[in-house]
């Protein structure tokens, strides 16, 4: 996409993240501001504490249950644009969770793409990733290393349910964590089809409410039951319990007599990775892109100048520079998904 532009008049950074001067808001704002532009609902994305939200409208379910029900909240169905003074901001599908979106700012002609979180994968709860043409484009790099090449999802679930039905066998509980908003709501609609083959499906009581803002989203998510809900004396031995990361080291995890803790991450890619956090199997999955996908989705988008965010940005701004790409890192005060205990997964 072929332009004189000044990237400046579309995007600066600022101490409070992302900010658009020619529409006067910001995206992902990491300090509270007067009008946030939100890509989805993950709390290092959306923060509490600004004035005026406006988000993609299948996101605001999720936005209220992190954020508060009173919360000013303006939405915009994907594909339809709202001027925002000399801005005209539209919302584009990113494929990373419910409502997740990518924002295009046209300031006179000259377009900035805003990737947010996003994965090329196709996800039955959540729309797909959309290429969207652009000048500057502002992307993400969780996984910006060759290391990290996704599987297919199918192939992913078929090892998850070998994982369960050999625990069965051995009358050992399968827990497995994955994080409470997208991840797991994404595994679950790829189990659906085998829960009369397999056996039981319990979750976490912090499961529960994001999967009701997925079913008043209208998307179909099976009505489960949490683990301390269930009757004295239930036995999971052959059930599957989705928990998020966190109950690995909390006393939760205790009321398992014999537990098979796993995760589903893009974090296992990495040999190694699920010895160090005490896992007993480790399933690729993950709701970002790949490298390859990474790439690709620059290639797609053509932009002049390319901005990188999260996770490997020094490395893929480096590689994109080798390529011909005005590319440079940028830093940020929040990382997202992160390879730690405490990381979301």
């Amino acid at each position: 996409m072929e332009k004189s532009y000044r990237s400046d008049e579309l995007l600066q950074i600022t101490p409070a993240g992302l900010y658009c001067p020619a529409g006067d808001f910001y995206i992902d704002p990491w300090k509270p501001v007067r009008h946030a532009v939100i890509t989805h609902a993950h709390s290092d994305h959306a923060r509490m504490g600004n004035a005026h939200y406006l988000s993609a409208s299948t996101s605001s379910a999720l936005l209220r249950l992190r954020l508060g029900t009173d919360i000013d909240l303006q939405t915009l169905p994907y594909g339809e644009s709202l001027t925002l003074n000399a801005a005209k901001l539209t919302f584009i599908p990113a494929g990373h969770i419910l409502g997740s979106s990518q924002i295009r700012i046209d300031v006179r002609g000259e377009v900035a793409l805003i990737t947010g979180d996003y994965k090329l994968q196709k996800d039955a709860t959540c729309e797909s990733w959309e290429p969207v043409a652009c000048h500057l484009m502002v992307t993400e790099s969780t996984f910006g290393l060759p290391v990290f090449r996704w599987p297919g999802t199918s192939q992913v679930i078929e090892q998850l349910i070998d994982w369960w039905k050999q625990n069965q066998e051995c009358g050992r509980t399968s827990v497995l964590l994955a994080y409470s908003v997208g991840k797991a709501q994404r595994i679950l609609a790829e189990l659906h089809q085998h829960f009369e083959e397999v056996g039981a499906i319990w979750v976490h009581g912090a499961m529960l409410g994001p999967l009701r803002a997925y079913r008043e989203s209208g998307v179909s998510m099976p009505e489960l039951t949490s683990v301390a809900a269930a009757p004295h004396g239930t036995d999971f031995s052959r059930a599957l319990i989705i928990a998020p990361p966190s109950a690995q080291q909390s006393p939760w995890l205790n009321r398992f007599r014999d537990a098979s803790v796993a995760t589903a991450s893009g974090w296992m890619a990495i040999r190694g990775t699920r010895r160090r956090r005490n896992l007993d199997q480790g399933f690729v999955l993950s709701d970002h892109v790949d490298w390859e996908d990474l790439n690709r989705a620059v290639e797609l988008c053509g932009p002049e100048k390319l901005w990188v965010t999260h996770g490997f940005a020094d490395c893929f701004a480096r590689y994109q520079c080798d390529l011909g790409k005005k590319a440079l890192p940028l830093k940020t005060e929040f990382q997202g998904e992160v390879d730690s205990e405490e990381g979301q997964v």
